[in-house]
């Protein structure tokens, strides 16, 4: 009992610390006129956000078994404090605030980095280089300062973060990071989803109102096909173990090639033929016309080194190379078919840093749909297909409190609404956006009520806004 009432007490001074403070402005993530920016060839663009006023978390990381993959935020006018980063984190008086001279206008950018992940120590030099793990905001509370990041990595690297940079990982859940991030780039930038078939792109329009639901095949390592019902409502309903690292792996193997542009680089001059049987090898150069295959369907990848006697250092590295990456390729368009036709879903965006904007590797994919489908389906892609996890992650940095949130500021966050953190939901929630507003703001700020009828009329135990929420238009 006297517990009960303790608690009580703790929510009754929590809920007067926030009343007291409805001076302080949050910090909103603001997508007014958002959009890529750069040439539509170009990999990784950069997103522009021109009415950005607001300072904003502005890091955060996917670490997967292959690749790291980091999402970061800059202003346009940064005027970077001469404090070091380690001065700085050390710090209990230090912010962002006092890191960024910025004007309320000035507007910023999101950026998209990546690096294997056994470069880790170069992945800590570039965010101690660039300051981008001062931006938390505990570090003026005197809390230790957090970064955002998603990926078995998040859990394997988190005491090196911790003593190269004095920083702790805030773990996200991975597959809530991906279609965190996929929604986000479906419904809030345009020019990020297209087709890719004889080698032409074309751009897709998104029905926002039509979007669901849709199939995400994220190829990272392995691969993970997930089915996409709604905003943070999705099943992981497939996968293959043969995916980006398969063909990493084996090609190292091959080739001695070290990196993974550096196989893609040189599938570019190969040709298949020298190493894959086709069903013209089989039957004479004839067509098998009774089911369906074209003399120049490929029947065996690899094929044809059964039959010929030569040994691995007489086939060209390129070819084998090109073998290998459209083996996996078809093998994961077929796959990701199958579950399409399974649930009867024409729409299919394949994201992961397999693809890479890689031609021959989106027409192999592509291809497979349209065999398969008999045309009657799409395969998709995104023009930030490897940095759904980080993205995710770094939008989940508006539910954790960036400065002292308050409750008359809530909106639904983009894309994904989260259970309360340090509360509990009795009823049903506000489904209208602008009710859930003016509900808190009439209860609190408009009238002189205590919070306890803000909380009766939301059904929430303890109305302290510990999830931020974001503002899209």
């Amino acid at each position: 009992m006297n517990n009960k009432h303790t608690e009580e007490a703790e929510i009754e001074k929590e809920m007067e610390d926030v009343v007291q403070k409805k001076n302080i402005v949050r910090p909103q993530l603001n997508l007014r006129g958002a959009e890529i920016q750069g040439n539509y060839e170009d990999k990784d663009p950069t997103i522009l956000l021109p009415n950005q006023s607001d300072d904003i978390s502005h890091l955060a990381l996917d670490i997967g078994g292959s690749l790291i993959k980091l999402v970061y935020f800059s202003r346009h006018d940064q005027d970077r404090s001469k404090k070091s980063p380690k001065d700085a984190v050390g710090s209990s008086s230090f912010n962002r605030r006092n890191m960024l001279s910025a004007s309320s206008s000035g507007g910023g950018r999101l950026h998209f980095v990546n690096f294997e992940t056994q470069k880790i120590m170069s992945v800590l030099e570039f965010i101690s280089s660039k300051q981008l793990h001062l931006g938390s905001s505990e570090i003026s509370s005197g809390n230790s300062a957090t970064i955002k990041a998603t990926g078995g990595g998040a859990f394997k690297f988190a005491d090196l973060f911790k003593e190269k940079l004095g920083v702790s990982i805030d773990k996200e859940d991975e597959m809530d990071a991906l279609v965190a991030g996929a929604n986000f780039l479906l419904k809030a930038i345009s020019h990020e989803a297209f087709t890719h078939v004889g080698g032409q792109k074309e751009f897709v329009q998104i029905d926002h109102d039509d979007l669901y639901p849709y199939l995400l095949v994220n190829i990272g390592s392995g691969v993970s096909i997930i089915k996409v019902d709604g905003d943070g409502t999705f099943e992981r309903v497939s996968g293959t173990n043969v995916g980006g690292g398969t063909f990493w792996g084996l090609g190292k193997l091959l080739t001695k090639c070290q990196s993974f542009d550096e196989l893609l680089e040189m599938s570019q001059r190969g040709d298949i033929k020298a190493v894959d049987m086709f069903v013209g090898d089989i039957y004479g150069g004839m067509d098998y016309s009774k089911i369906g295959l074209s003399a120049t369907n490929i029947a065996s990848s690899f094929g044809k080194a059964i039959s010929e006697n030569k040994e691995l250092d007489d086939y060209r590295p390129e070819d084998l190379t090109l073998s290998l990456l459209r083996m996996i390729s078809y093998n994961i368009g077929q796959i990701a078919y199958l579950n399409a036709f399974r649930f009867g879903i024409k729409r299919i965006f394949f994201g992961g840093f397999f693809i890479r904007g890689h031609a021959y590797t989106m027409n192999t994919i592509s291809n497979a749909f349209n065999y398969w489908s008999k045309g009657e389906a799409q395969a998709m892609f995104l023009r930030h297909e490897g940095f759904l996890g980080a993205l995710g992650a770094f939008l989940s940095s508006e539910k954790h409190g960036l400065d002292d949130l308050m409750p008359h500021q809530l909106v639904e966050r983009f894309p994904m609404g989260a259970p309360y953190v340090g509360g509990r939901i009795h009823g049903p929630p506000i489904r209208d956006l602008n009710e859930k507003a003016s509900t808190i703001t009439n209860h609190i700020f408009e009238h002189d009520t205590s919070y306890r009828n803000a909380k009766a009329c939301l059904h929430i135990d303890n109305l302290i806004p510990t999830n931020a929420w974001m503002i899209y238009p």
